[in-house]
């Protein structure tokens, strides 16, 4: 078995509105139009990633939290009604993943080597979250690719954004060297936003793109900021902005997974490609792609 790689990570938001816009047939709910401009993000990232052929696609979402520890998935297969709980009427998605149960294990043995704890979901009636399972159907709506579900430790919010940060390294460090010793071409998913500061109200139609914008005009330029740095492959010193980034921007990378993402690529030092960025509600989400693979300076 040869060794294997992540051939991609991927800034991958999880608005329910981009899925109840597409009108994919796992979802209840029905939409006339609506966020063009992220799904038509996703549409060419998700050509993109095909096309590296991946075996497997990674995922740390801020909806899957852990208070203690990290858990990780130990079951083949699960199935469910995916239900956000914010936008009810927009997210009843009924889900059936398939697990790649000896990755998932085999990180979650490298995590608790680090002297983290760690838990293994052997129920087969455990809801998946839906930040998971947003982020996936716009990345891969054929799901015909196994997946591994990593959850967000809350030690950034229990203690600081400098203590969550080092723990999101210590996980996606051993992400890193699982997948390279699994001989597997792996894909990461960062299933977070931007800026993250919420509209309390939304419109009679929920996908009337009028009432559509950021929230204040300080959150837009702290999302730009970030997606410069991505842009100029500048993610050491993104690492180091981001605590402030996360208070300043009410940021939703906060919980870490962009840190566990970046921190398992190794901290590129070449450009992403921004595919599209957009608001949801008020809040700033970026479809951005990092592939090692792919020409510098490609945007």
């Amino acid at each position: 078995m040869g060794k294997g790689s992540i051939v991609a990570g991927v800034l991958a938001p999880h608005p329910p509105h981009l899925v109840y816009a597409d009108n994919p047939p796992q979802n209840e709910p029905r939409s006339e139009c609506g966020w063009e401009v992220l799904r038509w993000a996703y549409e060419r990232c998700r050509a993109s990633i095909r096309a590296l052929n991946p075996d497997v696609l990674l995922v740390h979402s801020p909806h899957w939290p852990s208070f203690i520890g990290h858990h990780f998935l130990g079951l083949p297969r699960f199935q469910g009604l995916s239900v956000d709980p914010v936008f009810p009427h927009l997210f009843r998605y009924r889900y059936d993943v398939k697990v790649d149960v000896e990755l998932s294990l085999q990180i979650r043995d490298r995590v608790a080597a680090q002297g983290q704890l760690t838990s293994v979901v052997e129920n087969p009636d455990f809801r998946l979250d839906y930040g998971s399972i947003i982020c996936l159907h716009l990345i891969n709506p054929s799901w015909d690719i196994p997946v591994v579900l990593i959850s967000a430790n809350q030690s950034a919010f229990y203690y600081s954004n400098e203590v969550g940060a080092d723990v999101a390294k210590i996980v996606g460090n051993a992400t890193r060297e699982a997948v390279e010793a699994s001989g597997k071409r792996a894909v990461l998913l960062a299933s977070s936003s931007l800026s993250h500061r919420h509209f309390v109200h939304e419109p009679e139609i929920p996908e009337d793109m009028s009432f559509e914008r950021i929230h204040h005009h300080g959150q837009y330029l702290w999302d730009m900021k970030v997606l410069d740095m991505m842009r100029k492959g500048q993610c050491r010193e993104l690492l180091d902005i981001m605590p402030e980034f996360n208070e300043m921007a009410t940021a939703e990378t906060k919980v870490g997974s962009l840190n566990w993402l970046l921190e398992a690529l190794g901290v590129p030092d070449y450009p992403a490609e921004v595919h599209g960025y957009g608001t949801v509600i008020g809040t700033g989400n970026a479809v951005v792609e990092w592939t090692a693979s792919k020409p510098r300076g490609a945007q």
